[in-house]
């Protein structure tokens, strides 16, 4: 079959490269938007919340970020780290060491910080822990649902038969129409 799909498919000309490349800049903007929805603020808060729970470490503060807020936020190191420390500085937090890894805490002064704090935990609506969800929203299940199906177009692309791929064409034709009908229901 080569890197060209057949005629009739997605159209004459068209190259599997240039279709895996497109994908793959979607892919790094989807990964890029959803990866900076959070402020540095939001950071604070969040790790201000999830320390009123229970001491933890900074592995741990990021995995129970990204995990809570349902994998549409996963915060970096770089941006973690340095507001532990700073929480650390102003008193509000203590590390304590062990095994090779620090454990963060609340101070007393930093559990009056958290219980005062008129925000919620950046990953919560309404005030409810709504795991990836802001209001009624859902920011990464739809882009993944969306990037898994150009996947398995270009799949199709890629191996299938001229007949599969009119079908395959015909079938994201429909989603697309139902899609949008989705949209312009009450």
């Amino acid at each position: 079959m080569g890197n060209s799909f057949p005629a009739g498919g997605f159209g004459a000309g068209v190259n599997a490269e240039g279709i895996w490349q497109a994908m793959e800049e979607f892919k790094a903007r989807f990964e890029k938007r959803v990866g900076t929805r959070m402020g540095r603020g939001d950071v604070r808060a969040a790790v201000l919340a999830l320390l009123a729970e229970q001491p933890m470490h900074g592995y741990q503060i990021i995995h129970e970020i990204e995990e809570r807020s349902g994998g549409a936020w996963k915060p970096s190191p770089g941006s973690v780290y340095p507001t532990l420390q700073l929480l650390a500085d102003e008193g509000l937090i203590a590390a304590e060491e062990s095994n090779g890894r620090k454990t963060y805490a609340l101070t007393d002064a930093g559990r009056a910080e958290a219980a005062s704090s008129s925000t919620s935990a950046p990953w919560a609506s309404d005030g409810e822990t709504g795991a990836g969800k802001a209001g009624d929203k859902d920011f990464g299940a739809l882009p993944k649902a969306g990037f898994e199906l150009a996947q398995a177009a270009a799949q199709v692309g890629r191996t299938g038969t001229p007949e599969q791929v009119k079908a395959a064409v015909k079938e994201l034709e429909d989603a697309r129409r139902r899609l949008y009908s989705i949209l312009a229901e009450d």
